[in-house]
């Protein structure tokens, strides 16, 4: 599995030429998607779906395939005319995506504020035979599988650095790659590393810039 670091929370996974992309949202390359033979949208938030990113995908590969859950798939009408396949899927699905197994974990975004809507939210475990990931989306879904890479979101108006260690802790990845880290600078992403570093030492713990190929 080679693992292509996007901008924010986007990731690129690709084996044997084919190619699923996580979520393509505003903050992540304009072609971030672009190539990709499916796409995984967790949730609805525009730093994780974009449809000018969905389109350029769907322009750019003939059958497209899409997998995210019900309230954003009722959306994709356009996506469906213009020749891609979009696939609902929820808490407990398993699909193959480009592929990868897929299996799906999650229901609900993290709370930002009680005043905010909470929307769905869903996770997926990537696989292959060697080696399985995990992308949370906007939440600290623990997966019932074991991950061994696990794709951090280290910083949210949601989260505090305390959750995200105890997350961290508890999903006992071998390593973890940060996402969701479009909004810190480079002072805050050296806050955040010293903390994981310290406090959760056997994780092997990395941020990366974009467009970094196998990270972990």
């Amino acid at each position: 599995m080679r693992i292509t670091k996007l901008g924010h929370s986007c990731v690129r996974l690709e084996r044997a030429g084919a190619a699923l992309v996580i979520d393509p949202g505003g903050f992540s390359e304009a072609d971030a998607a672009v190539g990709a033979d499916a796409v995984a949208i967790t949730h609805e938030h525009p730093d994780h779906l974009d449809l000018d990113r969905l389109r350029a995908a769907a322009a750019a590969k003939p059958g497209l395939e899409v997998y995210t859950h019900a309230g954003i798939a009722e959306r994709l009408g356009e996506l469906r005319e213009a020749g891609a396949r979009v696939h609902t899927v929820d808490h407990g699905a398993t699909v193959t995506a480009a592929g990868f197994d897929v299996h799906v974990y999650g229901e609900r975004h993290a709370v930002i504020h009680p005043d905010i809507p909470v929307v769905t939210n869903i996770g997926f475990r990537v696989s292959d035979s060697e080696r399985a990931l995990f992308h949370p989306g906007d939440a600290l879904t623990v997966p019932e599988d074991p991950v061994d890479t696990l794709m951090l979101p280290v910083q949210a108006p949601w989260s505090k650095v305390s959750e995200v260690i105890d997350y961290l802790r508890e999903v006992r990845p071998a390593a973890a790659l940060a996402v969701h880290d479009g909004l810190l600078n480079e002072n805050g992403a050296g806050v955040y590393a010293a903390n994981l570093e310290r406090l959760v030492p056997q994780v092997d713990y990395r941020r990366v810039q974009p467009g970094t190929v196998d990270a972990i």
